[in-house]
């Protein structure tokens, strides 16, 4: 079984930075992809930003060029840069990761963006 603990979150003014981080644990698994996907009440989950076990990347159109995502193997653990943030990527922020053929989720952090 693999836990996923996220942190980060918060309320930021538009504009302004967050950087959001997950961070895997138990017993011994393999990190293939992991990622990012965000959902706001009554719409559907969106894909932000994907990484590979080779650290090739794909962003939803909305973020690129402002959100960066990044893994660092020996933490087991993927982050996610929000620059630039407007009120609509207020959301809540799941991080997940692909082990096998099995996917793990996270328990979803709030980010708000609003003056």
């Amino acid at each position: 079984q693999v836990q996923l603990v996220e942190s980060g979150g918060g309320l930021v003014q538009p504009g302004g930075s967050l950087r959001l981080s997950c961070a895997a644990s138990g017993s011994r698994f393999r990190l293939d992809a992991m990622g990012w996907d965000r959902q706001v009440p009554g719409k559907e989950r969106e894909l932000v930003a994907h990484i590979t076990s080779g650290d090739s990347t794909n962003y939803a159109g909305s973020v690129k060029g402002r959100f960066t995502i990044s893994r660092d193997n020996a933490k087991n653990t993927v982050y996610l840069q929000m620059d630039s943030l407007k009120p609509e990527d207020t959301a809540v922020y799941y991080c997940y990761i692909q082990t096998g053929a099995r996917v793990y989720w996270g328990q979803g952090t709030q980010v708000t963006v609003s003056s």
